[in-house]
């Protein structure tokens, strides 16, 4: 039961990072109807940017206060992908208003090169780290109920903890806010929205700013744990999964699906892996999308889509 539960807490864990990359998905399809295959060269973008920045900024500044340089590092790194945002906007997306999906599809695309090669021009494509001060070493929990505990990292049990609290936050913003409510209009109708007085131009700005400090938050945690490289931008790969299970406009169906996916591949290969060879964990997201697609193609919580003709 004990070696059950410390599994089922890495797939809890593992899925909570999961959701974190697909919020980023949740958020400008909501907001834009665009399909932002950019996510993954953001996230990339964003921890280049951190981890240059944290070793920059104490030989430019004098600091050897760690903790001050990381944050005035994080603050940097924020205030570029607010220049991203900015800059898709006004070079890419108010040309494209009410455009076919396919287009918009294609337009993220030529974002997804060009932030990878300016991310790697800018701050270097070796290997970098991002110390953000989470510990690493291994703790013990319940080791009155069970012989020998629950071992569970300490870095991934404060990294769940992060990205649940962001994804509280951004599920309050969504639900409770006029800013929410705003992108949630801008995305069922664009000329509706601008007639009503909305800032078409505004609006997107904001949300690819969010999606933006969703990447770096996301690029920061992956990057403590793997390092910062360039297969940083398969992380969104991994989380188009839990976009299909949880539905492309639900918050809380990237949060379950994450989860859902976290857990389902922790335990397929741990109890099931040895009796196929392993690598369960590698394509078990994947055919558990295909499954919904076929039965269920808008997700758990996805809005069915109807055409009345």
């Amino acid at each position: 039961m004990g070696f059950f539960l410390e599994t089922l807490l890495g797939g809890l864990m593992t899925g909570m990072l999961y959701a974190l990359v697909a919020l980023g998905f949740v958020l400008i399809f909501k907001a834009s109807g665009v399909f932002n295959f950019a996510q993954g060269a953001m996230v990339l973008f964003a921890a280049l940017a951190m981890a240059r920045f944290s070793e920059w900024i104490p030989g430019w500044l004098g600091l050897d206060n760690k903790i001050l340089a990381n944050l005035l590092a994080f603050v940097i790194a924020g205030a570029l992908m607010f220049v991203v945002a900015w800059l898709v906007e006004f070079l890419v997306l108010r040309h494209l208003v009410n455009q076919e999906g396919a287009t918009l599809l294609m337009a993220t695309l030529g974002i997804t090169y060009f932030l990878e090669g300016m991310g790697q021009t800018l701050f270097g494509s070796d290997i970098y780290s991002i110390d953000i001060g989470m510990p690493k070493d291994p703790m013990f929990l319940l080791e009155g109920m069970f012989e020998g505990g629950i071992l569970v990292n300490k870095e991934d049990v404060i990294a769940a903890l992060i990205a649940a609290a962001l994804v509280a936050a951004l599920s309050v913003f969504f639900q409770k806010t006029k800013t929410g409510r705003a992108l949630r209009a801008v995305a069922d109708d664009h000329q509706a929205a601008q007639s009503i007085g909305i800032p078409l131009s505004r609006i997107w700005v904001i949300v690819w700013t969010v999606a933006g400090v969703v990447a770096l938050v996301a690029g920061m945690i992956w990057g403590s744990k793997l390092g910062v490289q360039f297969s940083l931008t398969t992380i969104a790969l991994r989380a188009l999964p839990v976009v299909i299970l949880g539905g492309l406009t639900s918050v809380p169906g990237a949060i379950i699906g994450g989860l859902i996916i976290g857990v389902g591949e922790k335990l397929s290969e741990v109890y099931l892996g040895p009796f196929v060879g392993g690598g369960i964990e590698i394509w078990f997201a994947y055919v558990l999308a295909l499954v919904f697609l076929l039965f269920r193609p808008q997700g758990l919580f996805g809005e069915k889509i109807i055409d009345r003709v």
